[in-house]
C-alpha cells in the first residue's frame, strides 16, 4: 500500500523496536533477465523488450528517504538535541530481495559491483533450509548505522499512523491532512492494534464477515476495503456497492468516495434507495400512497419478487460491501448476496448486534448460512473500542447492563459482543439525575 505523504510504494516495511525500520525493495528477475547492472541503472529483458530501470537498490533508498521525510515532521520521532538533532531518533535502512536468484549467482555474475553484497538478500537465505540467524543478520546488516535507543510503544505507534493514513481510526474533528505536507500533526493519534492493521490489509476474496463493538473501526476497515478493490478495478469491471441502513453514514460514505475520485466505480447507498433505484431502473412499479412504514416493508418485498422473477437481474456487481449489517432483516441479505458476481463473490459483511438500535428485539435468531453469507472460517472478532475513553464506557457499560452481556456462537451465528477499553483515559461522565422520563427527555 502506499506509504506516507509522497504516496511511494515499498514493498516491505520491516519494523523492529530495537533496530528500527527498514525497507525492501523485492524482485522476482531470473539471473537471465539482467542483461547489464550498474549503480545508476539496470537494463533488463520484460516480455521479450530491452528495459532500462533504475537500480532496486536505488529504488529502496528513494522510498527510504520518502519515510524518513515524512517522520521527521514528528517531534517525538527525532533526537530533541545533540549533532544530530533533528534527525530520527532511531535507525532506518534498505536493502534488495531477489527471490529467484541464489547468492552464488549473484557473486558468479559480477552483481556485487552494482549492489554491495551486503544489502541484498537472495532466494536460497530465505529457504527453510537456511540459517535463521544468517538471515536476520543479513536484515541488521542492511542498517548502515546504529543510533538511538529502543522504539516505545508510542513511537512505534506514531509511525505507523504517519506512514499508512488507511489503518487510522477515524475520530471527531479534522485529521491529519496526507495532502498538506505542511500540516501540525495531532498530539493524540489513535491507531489500530495489530490485529486490525492486519485485517485492514489482508481481507481476501470470497464472503468476509468482520463482528466488531462500537467504535472498533469497522467503517474505517470498509472504506479501506471499497479504495482497495477500486484499485483493482478495470474498465470491463462492474461496479462495486457500499451499503447502509442509515442514510447519513451512506452519505457521507458517497462524498469519501468522490473526494477520492472513485465515485464512477464505487456506489455507497443507504439500502431502501438501492432498492427504489432498482425498481425504478428495471421498469418495476413503485408502491403507491400508504404510510411510510408500509411503503419501506413493500418497496423491499417488490424488489425480491423482481429478482425472483428475474425481472431484476443478480451478479450485478463486482463486490458488495455492507455497514451496519446489524440492522439489515434476513430477508434484505438475503436479496443483497445475491447482487454479487459470481465470478468475485466478494462480500464484506460488518456487524454489531448490539448496536440494532432500529429493531430493539428479534422475533427469532437466524444462520448467515441461511441468507447466503459463507461466513465459516472467514470471521473476525473487533473487541477494543478506541472512539470512547475508560470513563466513558464504564458508565456506559453499566447503564447498558445485561444488554451487553457477552453471548459467544460459531462462526455462522451472531454473537453478542461486550467491548474492552483500548485504555484512554479521561474525566468521568457527568450523570445528572432527574425526576422522571419526561424530564429526561426534555433534557436530551
Amino acid at each position: 500500500m502506499p506509504v506516507g505523504p509522497k504516496q511511494s510504494h515499498p514493498d516491505f516495511v520491516v519494523m523492529h523496536p530495537r533496530r528500527g525500520v527498514l525497507i525492501l525493495e523485492t524482485k522476482d528477475w531470473k539471473l537471465e533477465t539482467i542483461q547489464q547492472a550498474t549503480r545508476q541503472a539496470w537494463d533488463i529483458m520484460a516480455n521479450g523488450q530491452l528495459k532500462v530501470v533504475m537500480s532496486p537498490l536505488a529504488q529502496a533508498r528513494f522510498c527510504a528517504i520518502q519515510m524518513v521525510n515524512a517522520l521527521e515532521r514528528d517531534p517525538q520521532l527525532v533526537q530533541p538535541a545533540g549533532p544530530h538533532q533533528g534527525k530520527l531518533a532511531f535507525p532506518w535502512g534498505h536493502g534488495v530481495v531477489f527471490t529467484r536468484i541464489t547468492r552464488k549467482q549473484f557473486d558468479d555474475a559480477g552483481l556485487g559491483d552494482a549492489i554491495e553484497p551486503h544489502y541484498v538478500i537472495c532466494q536460497d537465505e530465505m529457504l527453510e533450509t537456511a540459517d535463521a540467524e544468517a538471515f536476520q543478520q543479513r536484515l541488521w546488516h542492511m542498517f548502515p548505522h546504529s543510533f538511538g535507543g529502543v522504539m516505545s510503544l508510542p513511537q512505534l505507534d506514531r509511525v505507523r499512523w504517519i506512514m499508512f493514513p488507511q489503518v487510522r481510526v477515524q475520530t471527531q474533528g479534522a485529521l491529519f491532512d496526507d495532502s498538506d505536507a505542511e500540516a501540525e500533526l495531532p498530539s493524540i493519534m489513535r491507531v489500530m492494534d495489530l490485529q486490525q492493521e492486519q485485517l485492514a490489509r489482508s481481507l481476501g476474496d470470497g464472503h468476509r464477515v468482520i463482528h466488531g463493538v462500537a467504535g472498533s473501526g469497522k467503517t474505517m476497515i470498509l472504506g479501506y476495503r471499497a479504495e482497495y478493490l477500486a484499485k483493482a478495478h478495470t474498465p470491463a469491471s462492474k461496479p462495486i456497492l457500499i451499503l447502509c441502513y442509515n442514510e447519513p453514514l451512506a452519505v457521507k460514505l458517497a462524498s469519501v468516495m468522490e473526494a477520492k475520485g472513485l465515485s464512477s466505480m464505487v456506489h455507497a447507498r443507504h439500502f431502501h434507495k438501492w432498492c427504489r433505484d432498482q425498481l425504478v431502473t428495471y421498469g418495476q412499479t413503485l408502491p403507491g400512497q400508504i404510510g411510510r412504514d408500509q411503503y419501506v416493508v413493500e418497496l423491499v418485498q417488490r424488489v425480491i419478487h423482481g429478482v425472483d422473477r428475474k425481472q431484476i437481474p443478480s451478479g450485478q456487481y463486482q463486490a458488495i460491501l455492507i455497514g451496519e449489517g446489524h440492522d439489515f432483516a434476513p430477508e434484505w441479505l438475503k436479496l443483497v448476496t445475491q447482487m454479487v458476481d459470481p465470478a468475485t463473490n466478494s462480500l464484506l459483511l460488518l456487524y454489531d448486534d448490539a448496536q440494532s438500535i432500529y429493531e430493539r428485539s428479534r422475533s427469532k435468531q437466524f444462520s448467515f448460512k441461511s441468507v447466503g453469507v459463507q461466513a465459516q472460517g472467514r470471521t473476525t472478532i473487533l473487541k477494543i473500542n478506541y472512539r470512547n475513553t475508560k470513563q466513558i464506557l464504564q458508565t456506559a457499560s453499566l447503564i447498558a447492563a445485561d444488554l451487553l452481556t457477552a453471548d459467544d456462537k460459531d462462526d455462522d451465528g451472531i454473537p453478542m459482543l461486550k467491548p474492552i477499553s483500548c485504555g484512554r483515559d479521561g474525566e468521568a461522565p457527568l450523570i445528572i439525575r432527574l425526576p422522571n422520563l419526561r424530564a429526561q427527555a426534555c433534557l436530551g
